[in-house]
């Protein structure tokens, strides 16, 4: 069984602030919140260049190495988009890969406490 996670919330919002600017492409922005629990955090990221795209997630640690990511909504301009076309799921799917591979980069800290 794994570990639940042991770190104060805002500490870790902290950590994914500095952290996960590291793992965007370059122009993009980002900004991470507390989430629905305190195993949760709400990340909302806003793609560089023309697109203009807007990407929420809520990304819940599922125990100390584990992250559950969702996608909640995308706009462009402000404006809701379909969400299933192929360029919208691609860009999602780009974005949760590097939401995953920020959590491990985290994982020092996520486990220290264990």
């Amino acid at each position: 069984m794994e570990e639940q996670l042991q770190i104060d919330q805002e500490e870790l919002i902290q950590a994914w602030k500095q952290e996960l600017p590291n793992f965007l492409n370059e122009g993009d922005s980002s900004d991470v919140t507390a989430g629905a629990g305190p195993q949760s955090l709400r990340i909302n990221i806003q793609v560089a260049g023309r697109s203009k795209y807007d990407l929420d997630f809520d990304c819940t640690y599922m125990d100390t190495r584990e992250v559950k990511v969702e996608r909640v909504d995308v706009e462009k301009d402000n404006r809701s988009v379909d969400e299933h076309t192929e360029i919208i799921q691609n860009l999602v799917d780009d974005y949760i890969r590097l939401i995953h591979e920020c959590a491990q980069s985290l994982k020092k800290l996520t486990t220290a406490n264990v």
